[in-house]
């Protein structure tokens, strides 16, 4: 009887971190909203586009965790390829938002990469005018304010690594023709509710 008690128990563990498991897995690898970029840069925008050279920017929630990996991404673009781009990184902000959402880990991270500029979005403004509803998308623009890429930097949610995303901007910045100039999205909602507020 005891046995049989451990068999069920061990069965019961087993299916259960399975279950965990393949949540956490589906989770990662679920995308979020791409949304529609415009084509052209939109002209009621406040962030300054770059003259003569393309501009690259990432949409983020402060935070969000999984948004770690897309600054470490965009980070490496960036070391990559100095002054190859002008660099923006645009946080999301509600009206009235308490000052943890300029001070978080994210922010920091971001202002510590060279040639970045930080956008605090209030109300996601500047996001409805791109078309970014999930932290972590990323859009390249060219020097002429042409949308050349739209997606997410990263191969999972809160995953840093190889991904079609990264190697895309960098074709780009290359001058090369990138395999895609589309890819999915891995982050939370920019709108979501954090417990910050």
């Amino acid at each position: 009887m005891q046995r049989a008690v451990w068999y069920l128990a061990t069965v019961l563990w087993l299916g259960a971190t399975l279950t965990g498991l393949t949540l956490v897995a589906r989770h990662a690898n679920t995308p979020g909203l791409t949304g529609q970029a415009p084509s052209g840069w939109p002209s009621p925008s406040e962030i300054h586009r770059a003259s003569g050279q393309p501009t690259f920017l990432l949409f983020a929630h402060p935070l969000c965790p999984c948004t770690r990996a897309s600054l470490a991404e965009f980070a490496d673009v960036a070391a990559r390829r100095p002054a190859a781009a002008q660099l923006w990184v645009v946080f999301y902000k509600p009206q009235g938002a308490a000052t943890v959402w300029e001070e978080s880990d994210q922010c920091r991270t971001a202002a510590a990469i060279p040639g970045v500029n930080l956008w605090f979005d209030v109300d996601g403004v500047e996001a409805r005018r791109f078309g970014a509803a999930t932290s972590g998308l990323a859009m390249l623009y060219t020097a002429d304010g042409r949308l050349a890429f739209q997606g997410g930097i990263t191969p999972a949610r809160g995953h840093t690594g190889a991904n079609a995303g990264h190697q895309a901007i960098e074709a780009l910045l290359a001058g090369a023709r990138p395999a895609t100039v589309r890819t999915p999205v891995f982050g939370c909602k920019l709108w979501e509710s954090k417990s910050a507020q």
